[in-house]
């Protein structure tokens, strides 16, 4: 048995009618296909580079207690 037949996406469609709304279902798209494309657009960029800290860019701390 198919997972995705139509008869099951039929009645998922009819469902999130249900829950939603026909007014809201429009709102809930756009916000779906928003996040996707935000998604993608994030998985695509390059990573950044991480500074490389050298021992001599740095100065020693002091271990005094007050």
């Amino acid at each position: 048995m198919d997972l995705f037949a139509p008869s099951h996406l039929l009645v998922l469609l009819v469902i999130v009618l249900v829950i939603f709304g026909p007014s809201k279902l429009g709102d809930v798209g756009g916000a779906m296909g928003k996040a996707i494309k935000d998604f993608k657009k994030a998985m695509n960029d390059e990573p950044e580079e991480k500074p490389v800290v050298k021992a001599e860019d740095t100065k020693p701390l002091d271990n005094k207690v007050s």
